[in-house]
This record gives C-alpha cells, sequence and structure tokens, in this order.
C-alpha cells in the first residue's frame, strides 16, 4: 500500500516540476525531445566493455539535472526498480563471462563485471534523460512533440490517456490493498492465494471506471484527439549543444585521455 502511495505521488511530483517556470520548461518540447533521443541512441551505441565512454555521457543529465535545478533524489528513487532488473539481467551474465579484461589494483575485472557496469550506467543515465524530459516538459508537451514529428494521432492520443490515467488505475488498487489490509490484520502484504482475485476484481473496476470516462468525455465533446495547449518556441541552441556533445564524447575517449594526462 505504501508503495502504490508512493507511485500516485510520484506522478504528482512530475506534473508540480512540469509546471514549474524555469529555462528547461520554457524551451520548446521538439528541441527538448530530438536532444533526448539522440542522446539514448549515442549512449546506447557503446559496446559492453566501454565503462569509460558511458561514464562520460553520464555528465549530460547530471549537468542538466543541476542547471534545471531539479532533485537528483527524485530520479533515482523513481530509477530503483528499473535499476534491480538491470542488476539481475546482468549478474546473470556473470557466471558466463568470466575472461579477465583488466585489473584494479588487487581486483581481476572480468567480463561480465565489466558488462554489469556498463548495463547499470547505460540505464541509469537514459532514465535520467528521460526524466528530465518529462519533468521539464510534461507528457501533453511531448505528445505534442510527437504530432510535430508526424507521429500516429492514435499513438499520442494513447499515451496521454495511459499517461493521464495511470493514476486512477492506481487508486483502485490502493483501495482494494486498504480492503485486503481491513479483513486481514496483523497480515504482512497480500497473501500470494489472493492475489488472482484481486487482480480480477482490478481489471472489472477498470473497465467499469474506463467506460464511465470514455463517457464523460463523449459527453465534453471528445473527438479522438486532444487540445495539447499553445506551442513553445526556442531550444534550439539546447539542441545543438547537445548535437556538439554527443559528437565529442562519441568520438573521443575523453576519460581515456584525462586518465593517461594524470
Amino acid at each position: 500500500m505504501d508503495r502504490l502511495h508512493r507511485a500516485i505521488k510520484d506522478v504528482h511530483r512530475l506534473d508540480d516540476l512540469a509546471a514549474r517556470d524555469t529555462w528547461l520548461n520554457r524551451l520548446g518540447p521538439l528541441p527538448k525531445l530530438l536532444a533526448v533521443a539522440l542522446y539514448l541512441a549515442v549512449t546506447l551505441s557503446f559496446g559492453r566493455y566501454q565503462l569509460s565512454g558511458v561514464l562520460g555521457m553520464g555528465l549530460w543529465p547530471l549537468l542538466v539535472l543541476e542547471l534545471a535545478d531539479f532533485a537528483p533524489a527524485d530520479a533515482l528513487r523513481a530509477f530503483a526498480p528499473a535499476a534491480a532488473l538491470l542488476a539481475v539481467v546482468g549478474l546473470c551474465n556473470l557466471p558466463f563471462d568470466r575472461a579477465v579484461l583488466l585489473h584494479a589494483g588487487s581486483l581481476a575485472v572480468t567480463g561480465g563485471m565489466l558488462s554489469l557496469g556498463v548495463l547499470l550506467a547505460k540505464g541509469l543515465f537514459c532514465f535520467l534523460a528521460v526524466w528530465v524530459l518529462i519533468a521539464s516538459t510534461g507528457m501533453e508537451a511531448v505528445c505534442a512533440a510527437l504530432q510535430q514529428l508526424h507521429f500516429p494521432r492514435v499513438l499520442t492520443t494513447t499515451i496521454l490517456l495511459i499517461y493521464r490515467y495511470i493514476i486512477l488505475l492506481l487508486q483502485e488498487g490502493n483501495r482494494l490493498a486498504t480492503a485486503y489490509a481491513l479483513r486481514a490484520p496483523g497480515q504482512k502484504g497480500i497473501h500470494f492465494r489472493a492475489w488472482g482475485s484481486l487482480l480480477g476484481q482490478l481489471l472489472l473496476r477498470s473497465i467499469d471506471r474506463a467506460q464511465l470516462v470514455y463517457e464523460s468525455m463523449q459527453l465534453r465533446g471528445f473527438a479522438g484527439t486532444f487540445p495539447l495547449g499553445p506551442k513553445k518556441h526556442g531550444g534550439w541552441l539546447f539542441l545543438a549543444v547537445t548535437v556538439g556533445y554527443c559528437a565529442v564524447f562519441r568520438a573521443v575517449p575523453v576519460f581515456e585521455l584525462v586518465g593517461q594526462l594524470l
């Protein structure tokens, strides 16, 4: 139940951050979307053993977080579930990639250990980039930018509907968890035997709520698309700086050169 409360608060927190009046929030959504897409493509293009190159790419989201006055703790807390999944995937590779690639003091670093570090670093930096985009732009503006790129309207409308009404799904789940806790005092969590029935009830309630929401939208003149608000302009300098940053850190092993100089 506490996790559901935190999830609801995190969604509201993103909306509050997107409504701020900062230099990053005032930039147009299209240049920011293109900058983040380029950053993701370049970061994911590094090989599984190129840890120094991936670490160099980490400067961009950390710098943007600092300049935009975001709290890194918010983003790191949201990254925790994804980090656990990536760690499990990386740990599964340790027994298969046992070739020693380098030594850090007395520690022999195998290929599996290095690929685990690269996987976690890629996941963290890509997550931070996407988090900064949503927290500084808002999902409505992101969908507007996707429409400018001629993405199908049905796709952008579906994304926006999922984002808007995911809180309702979380609230329904919270009600079910609260009702279960009241009927099973002293029990920690939900017993696995009750998972199926609770998920079925959540599905049925979601279908009923979706029908009510759709009827309300039709009464308000919904015709398949949403008005996405006024367009923001500017931000092309931000995109140009991002392109230059990605080009330099992808083509030049900056961290390796600094290490050799030191």
